[in-house]
């Protein structure tokens, strides 16, 4: 009850009190402003005609508050009718081409700016594919998926309205200041007198609101991530009763993104506050002295008071939507930030060898001495050596972080040796390109991933050239024929990623078939047939046996009697090789593979 009161008053007091933070660190402006320019322009020419549109339309805009003001000096001083009737029809027609030039410029900037951002995510997306393996394990999916998403999303939203509106504030600024000192110098000088008062109140809001708007990006992709993760893991959540656990984490994270979009807000909120003051302000000074000058005879008409009441508004509105725009492209850049700094992550390089593969590899693999950490000084693999013939079956045994997973992540060349070699056909793995060593090896996990297509596009996964036909055979070596021709829709039968119109085995069984029609030289088991009931276990070991026939294969092994007839079985612990050779011959060595095997039979008794 205690600690329920105190949260209480925590939140209370967060919405009263701004969160304290260090003022983040907006590397480089003008260096993400100029990247996101070189994705706009390629459409520079339709860009140079928007601008000359804004002009346009600002002149256009200037122009209306002066006819109106002619017309009204006109008609108190009685001036015939013709010449009043004549700047009426001026206004309209300066009114009419201006709402035809601001619908043209805003269209064509949103093409210039969905072309931009169209152009931003392919590289995104292109980027992220081409991503080293630890590049993700070291990010959370769901705020890799803001960043795809709503940051770009951001940047998209910008650029549709804010490049426009901060181009025709700049010159409606410029031109209202020429035509208010053009229509009385006096009434000018006192209009300015609150521009210091502007600037002042933009300094201190926007040196705020840039930090809560950076803070408020961060959280928000925090939280997605959190979000991301939780639906993931959901079953898990509550198979453990976590609900409360997972929510009270939820409850920060969200706090921390209400107080930061909380004092985003409020801050940028007074920008038009203060604006609207200040307006009322310079509207009062400009009608009460315009009206002095005018009484006395000094050349102020009422005609003139219209206009630059007029134009007293316009100067300080601008000044209100570049504060505005400030504000917006601020978070805009954020997220800008935030995209190019995942561009500009070093990419693993598939083309990286000089020499392309030639034949099909045979699939002799050998390790000699190879050394690999993932943290500077603590090694993950230290001395590890053997060979794999041709054709073998080599499996990995041992505790979990004994480095079984990281030998497989070494063949595949997601990280890179250290120190030692790892040879296929007697040359060394880097001088095979990364993209050519992948396509000659196939792998099943022990928990299958299935895309959001069709069972007959999963299959074909494995090569995407390969015909129907092609797709039919492996699906019939993999076992899994007839239960896929059950379906109603058969081969054409559309799957999740969560696979749940299909059991567990049948997940596994087409995984088998995608493997079997890639063909590859070396094959990577981890544990298929795991959490799989029995009559189905048969189904996928049959399989297996057809998969495995003549390629080197590597299993990483969970239960040591599926291991048997392995033609060499490597002991792992602490990231060595503390044992190799077969099963008998570990066995009659009653090292830490026997004891290993009689703990696992002893468990199975019992």
């Amino acid at each position: 009850m205690k600690d329920t009161k105190q949260r209480n008053v925590n939140q209370a007091t967060s919405r009263h009190q701004p969160v304290k933070l260090k003022k983040p660190n907006i590397s480089n402006i003008q260096g993400t402003v100029r990247r996101i320019w070189e994705y706009m322009r390629h459409y520079k020419k339709l860009f140079v005609i928007v601008i000359i549109l804004v002009v346009i339309s600002s002149i256009l805009s200037l122009l209306g508050p002066y006819l109106l003001g002619k017309a009204v000096d006109t008609l108190l001083a009685g001036v015939d009718q013709q010449t009043l009737l004549l700047l009426l029809g001026l206004l309209v027609v300066v009114f009419l081409l201006q709402s035809v030039t601001v619908w043209f410029q805003n269209y064509w900037m949103i093409t210039v700016a969905q072309q931009a951002v169209y152009h931003i995510r392919k590289d995104l997306f292109h980027h992220v594919l081409r991503l080293p393996l630890l590049f993700f394990q070291k990010r959370q999916s769901g705020e890799l998926m803001s960043r795809l998403t709503n940051d770009i999303e951001n940047v998209s939203r910008t650029l549709n309205t804010s490049v426009i509106q901060l181009a025709t504030s700049l010159l409606t600024l410029v031109g209202t200041i020429v035509f208010m000192l053009l229509l009385s110098p006096l009434l000018t000088v006192l209009t300015f007198t609150i521009v210091p008062l502007m600037f002042w109140g933009m300094k201190w809001i926007t040196s705020r609101t840039n930090v809560y708007f950076k803070k408020q990006q961060k959280d928000l992709g925090e939280l997605n991530g959190y979000v991301e993760e939780t639906l993931s893991g959901h079953h898990i959540i509550k198979l453990f009763n976590q609900e409360e656990r997972v929510e009270r984490k939820f409850e920060e994270r969200n706090q921390s993104l209400r107080d930061s979009g909380y004092w985003a807000q409020v801050y940028s909120g007074f920008i038009p506050k203060l604006m609207n003051s200040l307006n009322n302000l310079s509207f009062t000074i400009i009608v009460g002295v315009g009206a002095l000058l005018a009484f006395n005879g000094t050349g102020v008409t009422i005609g003139i008071i219209v206009a630059f009441t007029t134009y007293a508004r316009q100067f300080t509105r601008p000044l209100n939507d570049l504060a505005n725009q400030f504000n917006t492209i601020l978070s805009a850049v954020a997220g800008a930030e935030r995209v190019f700094d995942i561009i500009d992550e070093a990419k693993e390089d598939a083309h990286d060898a000089p020499n392309s593969l030639q034949q099909k590899l045979s699939g002799d693999v050998r390790f000699a001495s190879v050394y690999f950490s993932y943290e500077q000084g603590i090694d993950t693999l230290e001395d590890v050596s053997f060979h794999a013939k041709p054709g073998e079956v080599v499996a990995l045994v041992g505790p979990t972080g004994a480095g079984k997973t990281t030998i497989i992540s070494l063949l595949s060349r997601f990280y890179e040796v250290e120190k030692g070699t790892i040879y296929i056909d007697n040359k060394d793995i880097r001088e095979f390109p990364r993209n050519e060593l992948r396509e000659q090896m196939g792998i099943v996990l022990q928990d299958s991933f299935l895309f959001d297509t069709t069972i007959k596009e999963n299959i074909r996964y494995g090569r995407l050239e390969a015909t129907d036909e092609e797709v039919i055979a492996a699906a019939k070596s993999a076992n899994a024929h007839t239960f896929i021709t059950q379906l109603d829709q058969g081969y054409d039968t559309m799957l999740d990623s969560n696979g749940s119109a299909i059991s567990q085995g049948q997940r596994q069984l087409i995984s088998i078939a995608r493997a079997m029609l890639a063909n590859p030289s070396i094959l990577i088991l981890d544990e298929a047939t795991s959490s799989i009931d029995t009559i189905t276990e048969i189904k996928i070991n049959e399989a297996l046996s057809k998969l495995m026939e003549g390629r080197t294969t590597f299993v990483i092994a969970h239960r040591l009697n599926t291991i048997k007839h392995a033609d060499k079985i490597l002991v792992l612990e602490h990231g060595k090789v503390i044992e190799q050779g077969n099963h008998a011959e570990l066995l009659q060595s009653r090292g830490f593979y026997a004891n290993l095997v009689t703990s696992q039979n002893t468990n199975q008794s019992s």
